[in-house]
């Protein structure tokens, strides 16, 4: 039957794409499920294997700290050797550290196993999410990155449950086996499809750049997590300064400088780490309360929360659809929903002690940071040269990892975490994004301020 000439027909995708997809897809489910997977098997783990009970808590902050400080090296890497190759060595590194977990004999190798680990998924995100803008034609890879984003968010939600009900019914060591088969499978996909890289010849990795980069991003995530810490934020400030000078001495940077320029890529990233962060925090404190205020056990915590979950990986289809001139107010409007929901979300607003009011302000919560989270993905690459999609995507990808720790420290992390902090952040990070969108809105900003500084025409009386 021939297509309605009211509506275009379907793009018919090269079958390359297609296995892109599916790589990409599997890859980000992988990396985002052992991100969260061993958060409620913890204590089993320190039960079950010999070393020091200072090492359990790197189980989870070494892998992240791996991933998020190596991904703006690995999305150069993939810019400038093959976006495809990098994901199959993604990939395989992944799923031999994920087998080498479950076969640790003791802490400290676990530990080992997992930074491991993270190097492996700090290559399949930027590598990945850069192979699909490529892969699909102008237009479509931010949809295809919007499905792949949305199994990794399911991911991200089922990852603790998932892993706490395998821990308890199999072996914590099974959380890992499950992804071996998936990295093979990933991989198997990858090998079909296309292969795509900066066509700029001659360049060569920025080894200063990158070796500045990494430090910098290991002394941020050691501050972000233990904020007292102000060694570790003097350190992350005198490399950064170290790589600013070495990317302008550079004649092949590893991150062009001119990306801090493109406002809407800024913009997306900076309200996607405050979304990020909001998510971890979400995350934390509504499973926290169903089991220590509301009495379920970790499967009835995780049974209840899955109708946010389907909410928060609807999130990246759904940013996937945004037009690149409408991801920044749409990302004002996601914020400032989120705000409301989480504000909603706690004992203190709107849910009161119901727990039906408790899940209905969650999910609301959920899908508005879902879709913030996929735009900070599928936006930045709509708005960055194809060239170096790997390098944008990498410093997105750290941005949104590096900073996921400071929604735990919103909450206070304790037995009663509050919503309320997260909730004040996106509320902010909304307002500012959406004041340049008012007419003459930046205009009275920059105007409040001189007149602040004393430096603004005076005003009458």
């Amino acid at each position: 039957m021939p297509a309605s000439p009211c509506r275009p027909a379907a793009v018919p995708y090269p079958p390359p794409a297609r296995w892109a997809l599916a790589a990409v897809a599997t890859g980000a489910f992988c990396v985002q499920l052992d991100s969260f997977a061993l958060n409620l098997a913890l204590p089993v783990v320190r039960a079950a294997l010999p070393g020091s009970a200072t090492a359990l808590p790197w189980v989870i902050s070494g892998y992240l700290l791996a991933a998020g400080s190596l991904m703006p090296v690995a999305g150069r890497l993939g810019d400038l050797y093959g976006r495809r190759r990098m994901l199959l060595l993604g990939l395989a590194l992944f799923g031999t550290a994920a087998a080498l977990c479950a076969l640790a004999p003791s802490l400290p190798l676990l530990v080992a196993a997992r930074i491991l680990q993270g190097a492996g998924g700090a290559l399949i995100m930027p590598a990945g999410l850069a192979l699909l803008t490529t892969s699909f034609p102008p237009g479509h890879g931010r949809r295809a990155t919007g499905r792949a984003l949305g199994l990794a968010g399911l991911a991200t939600v089922c990852g603790p449950f998932l892993g706490g009900a395998l821990a308890q019914a199999v072996s914590w060591r099974a959380v890992f086996w499950l992804t071996v088969p998936l990295t093979v499978a990933a991989a198997l996909c990858a090998r079909r499809a296309a292969e795509s890289r900066d066509p700029a010849p001659g360049h060569r990795l920025d080894l200063p750049g990158a070796a500045a980069a990494t430090g910098a991003l290991v002394c941020l995530s050691r501050w972000v997590e233990h904020g007292a810490a102000w060694g570790w934020a003097a350190g992350a400030a005198l490399l950064a300064a170290v790589f600013v000078r070495a990317e302008r001495r550079s004649r092949a940077p590893l991150v062009d400088l001119a990306l801090f320029r493109n406002r809407p890529y800024v913009r997306l990233t900076a309200a996607g780490a405050v979304a990020n962060s909001a998510t971890v925090a979400l995350l934390f404190a509504v499973p926290l309360t169903l089991q220590e205020d509301r009495g379920l056990s970790v499967l009835g915590a995780g049974a209840a929360f899955l109708v946010p979950a389907a909410a928060l990986a609807a999130g990246g289809p759904l940013a996937g659809r945004v037009r690149p001139a409408a991801a920044v107010p749409v990302m004002a409007l996601c914020l400032a929903a989120a705000a409301a929901t989480l504000w909603a979300a706690c004992p203190g607003g709107g849910a009161g002690a119901a727990t039906p009011a408790l899940l209905t302000a969650t999910t609301g919560a959920a899908a508005a940071l879902g879709v913030a989270g996929g735009l900070a993905l599928t936006g930045t690459q709509a708005v960055v040269h194809p060239a170096r999609a790997g390098e944008a995507s990498g410093v997105t990808k750290s941005a949104l990892t590096v900073t996921a720790g400071l929604g735990l420290a919103l909450t206070g992390a304790g037995a009663h975490p509050s919503l309320l902090g997260p909730a004040a952040v996106c509320l902010i990070a909304s307002l500012v994004l959406a004041l340049p969108l008012v007419p003459g809105g930046a205009r009275a900003l920059r105007g409040a301020a001189r007149r602040r500084r004393g430096t603004g025409p005076a005003s009458g009386g």
